[in-house]
């Protein structure tokens, strides 16, 4: 098939359609090098095509010689692209000199760039000019890397918001010492003159930010992109970094908008910002460091909200190691919080299925045990465990042995865990024995009226161990329908 096509290709039969046809092949590495084993010598004769008189001959020509990846045809390509009068094929030559070692061009390439930002092009010509825009700023950030801004905004007045599980919002509600402060359906907003106190909190997934002027925005992206433009978007930017612009930007789409279509409009969206802000605001999909997240509502517009990757998360920075079934430290600090009516300071706590041991040092953070022991039956995950509780500070003994062998010279006053789960398995048989074998150790383990932290997705096993008269349900929450995952905490009577 690759030699078909050649062949036709270098007699021009077919050539338009043809290449299309050798484009797609080659994307796939195999046929690639097929291609470059047959074609051999002959490879230059693809270079003949870049002066055809059709523009898309031009086009798909240029695009498999960058395809192929071969760094001769670069001068050649460069020639092409600054000689090209056709709009809707210069960009199709700078993907493919993308693709090879281009740094002898920088300066000019950066010369072309500044040209055609600083340039009034008319309507007509602005989809293309900004593909190649978009291309150019891409290289560039490829050799250079920009330099990101230092945030230092922590006492500025702004509007935060702080996304939580929509089901316990009020624990992280009732942490915020803030007076300006409500809920809604997703989280939490607060008016915050002290980021550094938010920043302690530890049942928020994720901290994004309200900007004036920019809240809900229609569903057209040249006027979405003006209404940015109009808000105090940079102003804030300014206030809260060192440093002046441009700042680096993605544009992410929470949607049900097909993925093509998608693309193309966020695509347009942030070559109109560009072009608005004269290049304040500079798009990147790969060295960026805000995000501009637009989420549909149910009106047909967008409410949009602003992420800073400038501002550094570290409230889970010991979490260094983790494994498939681990934990997500956020959702560890929400059970610890919900059940510390219960937590006792100094109490003698284990892990009997530890993991990374995320547990036990969330648990810790709240009222500290003392001692903690985690045990796990996979090395490695104690070999982790063991790493994080160290880069954290904090002493917790860990095992690696199977829970049904462990024995303890003294009780414990408290079990916490995440229980493996069956979600994904053929047959439950295994974790249905693994609860059942789980609460007949819990004599040999617990003192009479200890306390039993269950973080579960098999809901249907604790209740039917529970039914045992030995144990009492003091209270049980449900942290998500959707994961069908929940909380328990339960009082062993004796």
């Amino acid at each position: 098939m690759i030699r078909e096509l050649f062949d036709k290709i270098i007699n021009r039969e077919d050539t338009r359609k043809n290449l299309i046809e050798l484009k797609q092949l080659l994307k796939e590495e195999n046929n690639k090098r097929a291609f470059l084993y047959y074609a051999g010598s002959e490879l230059h004769l693809l270079c003949d095509l870049l002066k055809e008189e059709d523009a898309k001959i031009r086009k798909n020509a240029a695009l498999i010689m960058g395809e192929i990846g071969q760094d001769s045809f670069l001068e050649l390509l460069m020639d092409a692209y600054e000689s090209e009068e056709q709009l809707f094929v210069k960009s199709s030559y700078l993907t493919a000199i993308s693709k090879l070692d281009f740094k002898k061009y920088n300066t000019k390439l950066k010369t072309y760039l500044n040209d055609l930002t600083n340039k009034e092009w008319p309507l007509e010509s602005r989809k293309h000019v900004d593909e190649e825009i978009r291309i150019l700023t891409s290289m560039m950030l490829e050799l250079e890397k920009p330099k990101f801004h230092k945030f230092v905004g922590y006492d500025k007045t702004m509007d935060v918001v702080l996304l939580t599980n929509r089901n316990h919002k009020d624990i992280t509600l009732k942490q915020l010492e803030e007076v300006n402060k409500k809920e809604f359906n997703a989280g939490v907003i607060v008016r915050s003159t002290d980021l550094n106190k938010i920043l302690k909190i530890r049942t928020f997934t994720e901290m994004l930010f309200l900007i004036k002027g920019m809240n809900s925005l229609n569903d057209k992206p040249t006027s979405i992109a003006e209404t940015i433009s109009k808000s105090n978007l940079l102003t804030f930017l300014k206030q809260v970094h060192e440093g002046d612009s441009p700042f680096y930007f993605r544009i992410e789409l929470k949607s049900k908008m097909e993925l093509d279509k998608k693309s193309a409009f966020t695509k347009k969206i942030a070559s109109e910002l560009e072009r608005l802000t004269k290049r304040e605001l500079i798009n990147s999909t790969s060295n960026y460091e805000i995000e501009i997240r637009l989420i549909a509502n149910k009106d047909g517009g967008y409410n949009t909200l602003l992420k800073l990757f400038t501002l550094k998360d570290t409230r889970f920075s010991y979490r260094k190691n983790s494994i498939a079934n681990s934990i997500h430290p956020v959702n560890a600090a929400l059970c610890a919080n919900l059940a510390k009516a219960y937590l006792e300071e100094e109490a003698q706590v284990l892990d009997p299925f530890c993991g990374v041991g995320t547990m036990l040092i969330e648990r810790n953070k709240l009222a500290p045990a003392n001692p903690m022991y985690g045990i796990d039956i996979y090395g490695d995950a104690i070999d982790m465990a063991r790493e994080n509780a160290s880069l954290d500070k904090t002493i917790i003994n860990y095992i690696n042995r199977d829970f049904f062998d462990f024995k303890h010279e003294y009780l414990f006053d408290e079990i916490i865990t995440n229980m493996p789960n069956a979600k994904g398995r053929k047959d439950d048989d295994d974790i249905k024995k693994l609860y059942h074998s789980f609460f007949n150790k819990i004599p040999e383990i617990l003192k009479e009226n200890g306390i039993i932290l269950l973080h579960v997705k098999d809901e249907s096993m604790v209740q039917k161990e529970l039914k045992n008269c030995r144990f009492k349900l003091e209270k049980k929450w449900e942290l998500s329908k959707k994961e069908e995952t929940y909380f328990y905490v339960i009082r062993y009577i004796g």
